[in-house]
This record gives C-alpha cells, structure tokens and sequence, in this order.
C-alpha cells in the first residue's frame, strides 16, 4: 500500500465505495468495513441484501455472521441507534456520560469535550451550555474548576441523557425552520419536516466568528439563516413545498422583497436564490426553542489486540490507474508515434546542421534519459490516452484527492507538458463526476450598482 498504514482508512474507504458504487445512496450506506442497507419493504430488503452480499463474495470480502443483523427496525450503527422513525443515542453512551467523573484537569476536559461533539446533534443550545467548558482549554487559560463549570458540566450531561429521538427528514412534507443568533456566541437552527411541533433531525449550532461579532443584529439573525441552509443544503435544496422559516426578528420578514441592498446582501441574496423559502415573524415567546468513551480518566490503557491484516488481493481495484513510472515508460514509446514531434526529435539527433531559426525555436527542449524535455519538464505525446491516464492518476487515484482547476493545473504542469495543457487540464476536473456530485455550487456575484 503507498506510503504505508497511514492510508488504508482512505483507500479502502475508495475501494468501497468504487465496489458499491451503483447501490450508494440508492440502498446502502458504507463508512469502512460498517455497510448499512436500507429497504422501503421487506421484498426490496431481500434484494439489496442479495446484491450486497454476492458483491462482496465476488471479490473475496466476507462478513462475520456474528456481527451481522438482517431485516430488523432497529440497529446500532456507528455508535447511533437508527429507527424506522428516526435516530437517537446509544444507552450505553447515555449511562457512560451519567457516570463520567468530575474533570480534574485540562486533559479531562478535553476528552469529554471531544466525546460531547459527537452528540452535540442532538443537544439544543450546545455551544452556549459548553462555553464554560471550552473557555478552559484555551490557551494560556489558568485551571479554575468552579461553580459556574460545574453547572456546565452537569448541564451537558443531564442534556444528553435526556436526548430526543430525532426525525428523519422527509422531502415530501414541507420544511419548518427556526434559526436565532444570540448575542455574541451561537447560532441556532432547528429544520423540521411535516409540523413545526416535530422533532427535528438535529440541533446543529455554529459560533459565530470575531468578524461576525460587529455585525448588526439584522446581519447576525440573517447569517443564522444563511449559514442554516448552508448545513442543511442536501434537505432543503429543490423542496417541492416552500420552506417556512422562523425568526424573532421582525425587519427579515420582508427581507427578500427587498429592492435595494448593499453588495454583502446582494451576495446573500444569489446564495439564497436556490431555495423555496418565506420568512416569518415569530416572537421569541411563542417560539418554544430551547432558550471520546474508552479515553475517559477512570478507564486503563488496555492495548488493542493484534489482527491479521487483508489480503493483497482485496485491494487490487483500489488503484485501477496507470502507475505514474508505468506511464513515463510508455510515454517514451509513443515520443515517434506523434507526428508533431517528428521535427523536434530530428533536431535534436543533429543539432549541427540544423538552421539558426531551428535552434531558436527548439532551444528549450531536451532528450534526456529516452524522455523529452520542455524547459525541463516531460513532454507527453498525443498518443491515445496517455494525457487521460495522467490526469487520472493525478485527480482519481485514491491519493489524489480530487484537486481543484487551478491545484490541478498547477500539479501536471510542474512535471509534465504539452500544448493545450490548461484547456484539457480544466475539462477533466470539470467532467469529474465525483466533484460535481460532492461540491458546493459556486454562484456568481452581483456588480455593484454604479
């Protein structure tokens, strides 16, 4: 595996989802070696297990029955319990924190901190109840466990024991949402589907950053808005019926018929563009908002146990490109295969004899190695996929990471040359169907009114 152990999460996260690419998001769900399969009924649960499973035994992966439940309504998956009627936590999880030691030191803290993330999904107000808490750990912070922690501490832990059970989104209800910027610290938004009485699918909150702090508070309730259909953007994104969202203050109510505005709330109002959504009063009052386990202190440091690693023929389709040497020696193959380089290979076989003008023109480039050289850089000839299968290797392969247009480009050229580098450098990143599927739309600016 390159570059060793650090990335088999990585690849074979890839190898996965490149195994289970036409059942992804239609009725199977992968994070590693944990494959969730979802079904509307027990006849299309069948099938899909079928599919899954004789795709698995295709390629010599296989299951421990002991760890596999089938055709059940409730399943522990990646430390949430899933429901037919939505998702909630662990018990286990819920009495760990009820029986999670007083925190006696920075430490302490930030592994509770870091375990209560995870969960902070389900806690409304979560950033303002571990502000105290967070406040600790900064840097240069001096140790001062007192009363105002203490609540903090406990806040968090009586909230996550009390935990709803969240609803799954459903998009052919219509979407309630309600958002509030408080002060200087949070921002709140609470999407429902159906009723506004609804439990939604979770209690995300953001801080809001020192720039932000100076805004007004039309600005701040109006980015808790913004930033809330930016989280929720695959829910709320093409809604069939108009999303209604909630807010205490009352000037955003008419905020979209607005005919003036400055250039920040014209960029505002292009993000917004996408959406089918009207903005409601609602004061405050009628509202009816909500104004890291084996690493705990009291827990011994027990090693893992060993385990017998994959097969090297499991990870045979992880890197389906080209090898990036394999591809150099082919390159020099097919250098006398491109007619356009016929004469630069003839001059620099006899550069005595060559004309001035020739020289001139061809003075940048090199044989070096049965390679040719541009001002350094290895020239690729137009013979047929070889340009393709580098651009592969360089934005699909498992390492790759799907680089930007200008990342991209800067990447190829620093090794490697040929004419029209940047047109077909562009169009590759562009018709990548992964980037499409997994970026967020870009919209243009609106120039300022003169």
């Amino acid at each position: 595996m390159t570059f060793g152990l650090t990335n088999a999460p990585a690849a074979f996260q890839h190898f996965m989802n490149k195994l289970f690419k036409d059942l992804l998001d239609v009725c199977v769900t992968i994070y590693l070696d944990d494959i969730l399969i979802y079904s509307k009924t027990d006849a299309n649960h069948t099938q899909h297990v079928h599919k899954v499973l004789r795709q698995l035994m295709e390629n010599q992966l296989f299951c421990k029955a002991s760890k596999c439940t089938f055709h059940v309504t409730l399943v522990e998956y990646l430390g949430i319990i899933v429901l037919d009627k939505g998702f909630s936590l662990d018990k286990l999880k819920i009495q760990a924190v009820q029986e999670w030691p007083v925190l006696t030191k920075i430490k302490e803290v930030q592994l509770f901190l870091g375990f209560a993330n995870f969960l902070c999904q389900f806690v409304a107000n979560f950033s303002h109840m571990a502000r105290p808490l967070h406040n600790l750990v900064k840097k240069d912070m001096p140790w001062k466990w007192d009363t105002r922690e203490q609540e903090a501490f406990q806040g968090l832990k009586d909230a996550i024991t009390n935990t709803p059970v969240l609803c799954h989104a459903d998009p052919a209800k219509p979407y309630f949402l309600e958002t509030d910027a408080s002060g200087r610290h949070w921002v709140y938004t609470q999407p429902t589907a159906g009723r506004r009485t609804t439990t939604p699918p979770g209690f995300p909150v953001r801080i809001i950053q020192r720039c932000q702090q100076n805004y007004n508070t039309h600005d701040k309730e109006l980015l808790a808005i913004i930033w809330s259909f930016e989280y929720w953007r695959i829910f709320l994104e093409g809604t069939e019926h108009p999303i209604t969202v909630f807010t205490d203050h009352c000037n955003l109510e008419y905020w979209k018929e607005s005919i003036t505005f400055n250039q920040q709330h014209a960029q505002w109002h292009l993000l917004l563009a996408g959406y089918n959504f009207h903005i409601v009063y609602c004061p405050r009052k009628q509202s009816g908002k909500p104004d890291t386990l084996s690493q705990q202190s009291d827990h011994a440091d027990i090693p893992p146990a060993n385990q017998t690693m994959l097969p090297n023929p499991v990870f045979a389709n992880v890197a389906l490109v080209i090898p990036e040497k394999e591809l150099q020696r082919q390159i020099e193959a097919a250098l006398d295969q491109d007619k356009l380089l016929e004469e630069i290979l003839q001059f620099l076989q006899n550069k005595s004899k060559a004309p001035l003008s020739i020289k001139r023109a061809f003075k940048d480039y090199q044989m070096e190695a049965g390679l040719l050289f541009y001002q350094g850089r290895i020239v690729v000839p137009d013979v047929g996929t070889l340009r393709t299968d580098l651009l592969q290797i360089l934005h699909d392969s498992p390492l790759a990471r799907h680089p930007g247009r200008q990342q991209m480009l800067e990447l190829v050229s620093r090794n490697y040359y040929w004419p029209g580098i940047q047109a077909d450098t562009y169009w590759h990143v562009d018709s990548c169907k992964t980037c499409q599927r997994i970026q967020k739309p870009k919209y243009a600016s609106i120039p300022r009114n003169h």
